[in-house]
């Protein structure tokens, strides 16, 4: 790549990117700031749309301004723009000379680099600048393939993984400038700004941009991006028709149990490995995940078939066939999502008598909580339905918490010496946040 070229872009998408103002501050910030003195890459990946270039400039902020970093020492490029379509691994050293020509900085410097998996070969640069040069590099993509074993072996101890998800319901809150502590829960006017805002949050879901104009139409453009660049574009897809299909019924039936042998019936492809293929590519990009069923049994855990959750409620309704919302399956979606924020580890599980519990959360060796979803325990079989699936998860697998999360009912319910919690989901989605 042209000198001329690679300073007109430096000067540019550097400028473009200190520009941005008004950010909404992330939770995952924090956790990241820990890691800024060491000199390990940060690898910050997650779906397209989700933030990931916003949380760049945000811990650029923090550098500046936390360990007086001069402006001249930060370096800032955006991979996707189609002039850096010809970028090969052999432009890094140029660029590197160019941004030392243009900025002389003095001291450690810190790279801001976006969607680098567009460049073959990247990690192999980065490797480099760890060994010799004193900087400190923020990396991004929207492909869990830049999280792949081979690129987690050539930077083995040299990164850090941040996964980045969309806005949480407490962002949410923050992005609305509605503000609140934990004794809002028990204030009349408060607890019903707080109910309202929850079903904004179901409607508009968490991606950013949508939030802040509170138009999910956009929602149909991040779906086709997602599909055509990320999806179809970088995992050569001839059938576009079979991939459409498929997603369009993973994102209407949210929280169903789905086999291969279904899902290959079902959009009328030869090989399961097929299905499969498609099923990894969505998963690569963020778009859809699939919980196993949990059980001290590998062989069990291999042959029974996932569940299947969208990484933002608001997408999978702006895209599913269906016309009518299945709040069971949103709020459902919702909790698994959170549960991915919080990183646990989550399955579901079924008891001996073929009884079904949502979520199992696994910490070490010991089950940790058993959640169910319920968005009403009104009628009194599916009450009984769901505490007798708690019941049999503390008989079975004893787990340690019993948890039902509801549209808006809250008490404990004592069976035996078993408690279980019920608790809202709008408050249990805030009980473990910086409030």
């Amino acid at each position: 790549m042209e000198k001329n070229k690679l300073k007109e872009l430096l000067i540019e998408h550097k400028g473009k990117f200190l520009s941005r103002r008004g950010l909404i501050r992330r939770e995952v910030q924090d956790d990241i700031l820990k890691y800024i003195k060491q000199k390990e890459a940060i690898l910050i990946t997650g779906i397209r749309r989700g933030g990931k270039s916003s949380l760049m400039r945000l811990l650029c902020d923090d550098i500046m301004l936390g360990f007086n970093v001069p402006v001249s020492n930060i370096l800032y490029l955006n991979f996707e723009d189609d002039r850096c379509v010809d970028f090969t691994i052999k432009d890094f050293d140029p660029l590197y000379e160019t941004f030392i020509e243009i900025e002389n900085p003095k001291g450690r410097k810190y790279f801001f680099l976006d969607e680098i998996q567009n460049v073959k070969g990247w990690e192999k640069w980065i490797n480099r600048l760890y060994e010799l040069e004193d900087v400190k590099v923020f990396i991004t993509g929207s492909n869990a393939a830049m999280l792949s074993s081979e690129i987690s072996t050539a930077l083995t101890g040299r990164n850090r993984q941040i996964i980045i998800w969309p806005f949480s319901f407490y962002e949410f809150l923050t992005i609305r400038g509605y503000s609140f502590d934990k004794n809002s829960f028990y204030i009349r006017e408060k607890k019903a700004g707080l109910k309202r805002l929850f079903k904004e949050y179901i409607e508009f879901g968490g991606f950013p941009e949508v939030i802040k104009i509170s138009d999910t139409t956009l929602l149909e453009q991040y779906f086709k991006d997602i599909i055509y660049r990320d999806v179809i574009t970088r995992y050569s897809i001839r059938n576009i028709k079979e991939i459409k299909e498929l997603t369009l019924f993973l994102a209407s039936n949210l929280g169903t149990v789905q086999s291969y042998k279904n899902l290959k019936e079902l959009i009328g492809v030869k090989s399961l490995n097929t299905v499969k293929n498609y099923l990894d590519a969505l998963s690569s990009v963020f778009l859809f995940f699939y919980i196993d069923l949990f059980s001290y049994s590998v062989k069990q855990q291999i042959y029974n078939p996932s569940k299947v959750y969208c990484i933002d409620t608001a997408l999978s309704n702006a895209i599913s066939f269906k016309f009518s919302k299945n709040m069971g399956h949103i709020y459902e979606n919702l909790v698994y999502i959170e549960l991915k924020r919080r990183n646990r580890d989550v399955y579901y599980w079924k008891s001996r008598r073929g009884r079904e519990v949502d979520f199992v959360v696994k910490k070490g060796l010991k089950i940790e909580e058993a959640i169910q979803v319920s968005v009403s325990l009104s009628d009194k079989s599916s009450k009984e339905r769901e505490m007798r699936a708690l019941m049999d998860a503390k008989e079975e697998i004893k787990s340690y918490s019993l948890i039902i999360l509801t549209e808006d009912e809250e008490r404990e319910e004592n069976i035996g010496n078993m408690k279980i919690n019920i608790i809202p989901l709008w408050k249990w989605l805030l009980l473990q946040e910086k409030i």
